[in-house]
């Protein structure tokens, strides 16, 4: 098979790294090992770009309102995770609701959240995430001053 051996064609990990990386990741799907092992690689990450942040801030990221001035929903999730990785949950909070509950649902899916989750029809799905996207919009607007409430 192109110079492969039967045992990685077949789909299995090449090496002891890559034996690791499968167990770790076979491990973050299910129950409380999982939930500490995405809350784990989220906090390295977010203190990495908190970090790198503050050595070197790149202005906004988001296209849209670097074009245009005007938040997209999900403006702010960037900032979610520069503030937690700083210390700062209320700023994180304020920053984007949506992004942080988003970023909470993916760290608590290995408890069940996600099996309920894709449980739901797809139109419930769909119409909770429209909502969420609208509410998150409006909140962007608000907070950038484009809205007033």
């Amino acid at each position: 098979m192109g110079g492969e051996s039967e045992a990685t064609a077949a789909g299995a990990q090449r090496g002891a790294l890559g034996g690791l990386v499968g167990r770790i990741l076979a491990a973050a799907r299910y129950g409380p090992r999982g939930v500490v092992l995405r809350v784990s690689a989220m906090a390295v990450a977010a203190v990495g770009v908190a970090w790198i942040h503050r050595v070197n801030d790149p202005g906004v990221l988001c296209p849209l309102r670097a074009l245009t001035g005007i938040p997209c929903p999900l403006c702010g999730g960037t900032t979610v995770f520069i503030e937690l990785g700083s210390g700062r949950p209320v700023a994180a909070l304020l920053a984007n609701p949506v992004a942080l509950t988003g970023a909470a649902g993916l760290a608590l899916a290995p408890l069940g959240l996600g099996r309920r989750w894709w449980a739901l029809a797809p139109s419930t799905r769909t119409w909770v995430l429209g909502i969420a996207l609208v509410g998150s919009e409006l909140w962007q607007l608000a907070r950038f001053g484009l809205l007033r409430v």
